[in-house]
């Protein structure tokens, strides 16, 4: 009977292990390895939540907001994840920074950048920076919603009722509640976030600011949530969920994609403290200006 078993539980593995590989090379490649540079510690991941619905057809889709995808893409959420000695960081840019965009003799919004191809993001976000960038991962809404309901869902903190018209949230309960992949898209996406205060709706006077600690704290949940996940099938699923929508630079491997997962097991990321930043306005519209000096001991966090 224990020969039995031990045979069963190495064919589970070897099964999952096969399944595993089959998702990832599923995943749709991107050729970035040129802007590529290694750190000198730890891991740099820029991951990139894009906000392209190519793939969003009908109501019902995830992302789908009854209005016709627009023409070109951009970043709607930038951010770098830092894994080093058994830790991880995760530091968010805000998407109206106003930054020199790599490759042209402008400035522009950083989401900007994407519209230019993913290298351009990569080489925006590595010169103004000063981040070297070892691997470079994007997710579509679509797939982000995928991978939440291959978790089962996640679980959010709301000390208010909230909603956003424009984004689809409407969250009418207090407390922690349980977000489903539409749900989970509605809140990140969120950029007039309101909030009933005394019978009132409020709106988030930090605007963009306020979205970035929101998506911090939704993907901290998240990680969390995958990282203390030991259910193999469980996560199938979610990695099952997002393969579609997800893509990777031509230089990841599986195995760098399983010592990932494997960094990230039983780690919460800590969220950095948001960048110092003014706000402006010029041609490109409402920006932010970076607080240079300010920044560099945040930055260097994930140098």
């Amino acid at each position: 009977m224990l020969l039995i078993l031990s045979v069963l539980i190495v064919l589970a593995l070897v099964a999952s292990f096969l399944y595993a590989r089959s998702i990832f090379n599923r995943i749709e490649r991107v050729e970035v390895s040129s802007s590529l540079t290694s750190s000198s510690s730890g891991t740099n991941y820029l991951i990139v939540g894009s906000d392209t619905r190519e793939n969003v057809t009908e109501e019902g889709d995830a992302g789908f907001n009854g209005s016709e995808a627009p023409s070109g893409q951009r970043s709607d959420t930038i951010l770098v994840l830092h894994l080093e000695g058994g830790k991880a960081k995760m530091l968010s840019i805000p998407r109206d920074l106003y930054v020199p965009i790599a490759g042209t003799d402008g400035s522009q919004k950083i989401n900007a950048a994407y519209n230019g191809g993913p290298t351009r993001l990569v080489d925006t976000v590595t010169q103004n920076f000063d981040i070297p960038i070892d691997r470079y991962m994007e997710v579509d809404f679509v797939s982000f919603a995928g991978l939440v309901d291959g978790l089962g869902g996640i679980t959010i903190d709301f000390p208010f009722p909230a909603q956003d018209t424009e984004s689809g949230l409407f969250v009418m309960e207090t407390g922690p509640v349980e977000l489903n992949g539409d749900q989970a898209l509605a809140y990140v996406r969120s950029r007039h976030y309101q909030e009933l205060k005394d019978g009132e709706w409020v709106e988030d006077p930090t605007a963009d600011l306020g979205r970035i600690q929101r998506q911090q704290k939704f993907l901290t949940v998240v990680f969390g949530k995958l990282s203390d996940t030991r259910n193999p099938f469980a996560l199938a699923r979610a990695a099952s969920g997002m393969a579609g929508g997800l893509r990777i630079d031509d230089e990841m491997t599986f195995t760098d994609a399983l010592k990932l997962g494997w960094g990230m097991r039983g780690i919460t990321p800590e969220a950095l403290p948001p960048l110092p930043v003014d706000n402006d306005r010029n041609e490109s519209g409402a920006v932010l200006i970076l607080r240079d000096d300010e920044a560099q001991p945040i930055l260097d966090e994930v140098r």
